[in-house]
């Protein structure tokens, strides 16, 4: 009974969000990335690290996503803020850090054995970017494989309201 009460709230919300308001207000995460479950966006305020946000990908990324069929064109990301302007982000083989601490390990192709794109070197996060990385789980698309992503690609905080792992 409570995930049918989540799921017609949630259906109410998407329902009123589309005709008074540009930016979802829930979103359905399926990916791995982070718990599958619905997420309630909320308002950005100050971003720090290890925050949980949503973010639209840019249209070039969000393209491939598609292409690729990762992410249906439309859908956001649900990703954690691994780093903020000023902060120095370096990808050195497979490994990837940001202001010298190991973060994440990217790999070389994806689950259908596909290759997965590449970036080398350091670069430090200018204003009006961010980076993006889901650090504790190894598969996820992030910025690992894409750099940074614009600060204004993020639209919200994601709260989690309901994830599978509740039911555990």
């Amino acid at each position: 009974m409570k995930i049918l009460t989540i799921m017609l709230l949630s259906c109410g919300a998407l329902a009123f969000t589309s005709f008074v308001h540009r930016e979802p207000l829930v979103v359905w995460n399926a990916s791995a990335s982070v718990p599958v479950g619905l997420y309630a966006v909320r308002p950005i305020g100050d971003l720090t690290v290890t925050d949980l946000v949503v973010a639209r990908p840019p249209e070039s990324l969000a393209d491939w996503l598609a292409e690729r069929r990762y992410l249906p064109r439309g859908v956001p990301l649900i990703k954690r803020v691994a780093g903020l302007p000023g902060q120095k982000i370096c990808r050195a083989g497979l490994t990837v850090s940001v202001d010298g601490i190991v973060m994440a390990q990217a790999r070389e192709r994806d689950h259908a054995d596909r290759p997965l794109p590449v970036w080398r070197g350091c670069f430090t996060l200018l204003s009006g970017e961010v980076f993006l990385l889901n650090w504790d789980e190894p598969a996820s698309l992030d910025g690992r494989y894409f750099g940074a992503f614009p600060i204004n690609a993020v639209i919200g905080r994601a709260a989690p309201l309901w994830t599978k792992e509740d039911d555990r």
